[in-house]
């Protein structure tokens, strides 16, 4: 903005920190978030079903039946849609991404049935019921995907509602996306409410847990779809770095246009997913914790509990103000080392990086002898260093919470400290990630619309600076809070069985 360059023009020291940090945050990250939720579910219904081996072999079973399904669905994955930039038919293009994952899902159902008719007989109501379960499971985690892409597509009323707003400059944008981002939260909360009461009543807690392996069972491909945001991104980036023909460029710009939506729709269906696994964990952490006294109550009306639950209710908020402030504070280090760089590094005949980027502004062109090379290397060791430097706080706090309730207080606070923080989370998550990639889409809009570089432009750009930490560190590490939190709890429930309050 303050250059008035493009945010991928090779003369910005920070382009190659942004073009690793998407491949860190949506390839990296979102995976291993996935894959703890995937873990987390086959462990959780695995502690259910402990007491009975096909109960244990289920979810085992249905992760492999997952695993091959998946490998089957990336071969259907192609289009006939030719590169035309903005004006690509997107829905044609999503639609050659979700064919794989259809593909997948029914096979992976196909796979389901003959599980379940292997261990518990073709003629056993249980075994149909937990069928039910799996189908629920996987048409939840598709659904809240495609409310995600209602949300943030720009193909849609609430992202070109933002886009709207930036006339009247950044304030607006950013008070437009907060409430798209919390009027998002209604679709998936009640996908999955739906989604948990119909388990539960055909097969109790083990039902939701099943649930949850059944939503996570095609991960392989899902997450694929995930991981092409970034990699679309990084290629329209490399593109444009590189002085590419526009062929090229109308190319990497239709997938690009995708790739946010595609990334958004991940986000969603991780917080789904998180949910559900995180259910499935607090099922197991009761069981295990009343395996010596299993008449403990847990009733919400109780004043530990509800203690316990509004301590949890907090934590996702602390959480996720450390993360936001430090994404802030590195931001700022980033900002000083670009505007250092545009004043101080200068070429062999003394032209600044400042003085070459106007040169280029001026005449779209500059000489390889006049030309200013950034140092992007330093912006990269700046971010990385940031980033783990900013995590030892939010991760010791996940972890000694529960440490610290369970143990010093009891293991019924701790459950209401898990059950808070599994609602208030999941909200959070929600409304972060949709907001994020709301404001990002209102961006690539106003690129779309020629608007970049007029105040609305400028306006949506300020919205998407805002929504970064939002939509890729905030909202996602939220999932991973709630799971952390309820896996720790699971590991010490053994030590905590049967203790009273202030044992």
């Amino acid at each position: 903005v303050e250059a008035g360059i493009d945010e991928d023009d090779p003369h910005n020291p920070a382009v190659i920190a942004d073009n690793v940090g998407d491949n860190v945050g949506d390839v990296a990250g979102m995976g291993a978030d996935l894959f703890e939720s995937y873990i987390g579910s086959i462990i959780g219904a695995a502690t259910l079903g402990g007491n009975h081996p096909h109960l244990l072999a289920v979810p085992m079973w249905l992760a492999a039946g997952g695993l091959i399904s998946s490998f089957v669905g990336f071969f259907f994955v192609s289009t006939k849609e030719k590169g035309d930039g903005w004006n690509t038919n997107l829905t044609a293009l999503m639609f050659a991404l979700e064919k794989g994952m259809y593909i997948a899902n029914v096979l992976f159902l196909i796979f389901a049935a003959v599980i379940m008719i292997l261990l518990f007989g073709p003629g056993s109501e249980t075994g149909w019921k937990m069928f039910a379960c799996v189908l629920i499971g996987l048409i939840s985690g598709m659904a809240i995907g495609k409310g995600t892409e209602f949300f943030t597509s720009f193909d849609y009323g609430p992202t070109i509602s933002i886009k709207d707003r930036a006339r009247t400059g950044p304030a607006t944008v950013i008070i437009q996306g907060m409430g798209v981002g919390m009027v998002s939260t209604i679709l998936p909360t009640l996908i999955l409410v739906g989604c948990i009461v119909a388990c539960n009543a055909l097969v109790g807690q083990y039902g939701i847990a099943i649930a949850a392996v059944g939503m996570l069972g095609t991960l392989a491909v899902s997450l694929s779809t995930d991981a092409y945001g970034p990699v679309a991104d990084n290629a329209g980036g490399l593109a444009e770095m590189a002085g590419l023909g526009p062929e090229v460029r109308a190319k990497t710009d239709s997938l690009d246009a995708l790739g946010n939506t595609t990334a958004a729709m991940g986000k969603g269906f991780a917080v789904g997913s998180a949910v559900l696994t995180a259910l499935s964990l607090l099922a197991a952490f009761k069981t295990e914790v009343t395996q010596s006294n299993p008449n403990m109550t847990f009733d919400i009306s109780d004043p530990i509990l509800l203690a316990g639950t509004l301590l949890g209710a907090m934590l996702p908020f602390f959480f996720a103000a450390l993360t936001m402030m430090s994404v802030g504070k590195a931001a700022a280090e980033m900002i000083q080392e670009v505007r250092r760089q545009f004043r101080e590094i200068t070429n062999a005949k003394g032209t600044t990086l400042l003085q070459a980027i106007q040169q280029v502004t001026a005449h779209g062109s500059i000489s390889e002898d006049d030309d200013v090379e950034p140092d992007s290397d330093r912006c990269v060791m700046i971010s990385t260093r940031s980033s783990v430097k900013e995590m030892i706080a939010p991760g010791l706090y996940a972890v000694f919470t529960p440490l610290i309730v369970g143990f010093f207080v009891s293991a019924r606070m701790l459950m209401g400290l898990l059950a808070g923080c599994i609602g208030s989370a999941a909200m959070m998550a929600i409304m972060m990630g949709n907001a994020g990639g709301a404001w990002d889409n209102s961006k690539k809009l106003c690129e779309k619309l020629k608007l970049k570089k007029t105040d609305q432009g400028k306006a949506c750009v300020v919205g998407d600076t805002v929504g970064d930490p939002f939509k890729d560190t905030s909202g996602p590490s939220l999932d991973i809070l709630l799971k952390l939190m309820a896996m720790v709890s699971l590991l010490i429930a053994p030590l905590i069985d049967g203790n009273d309050d202030w044992e």
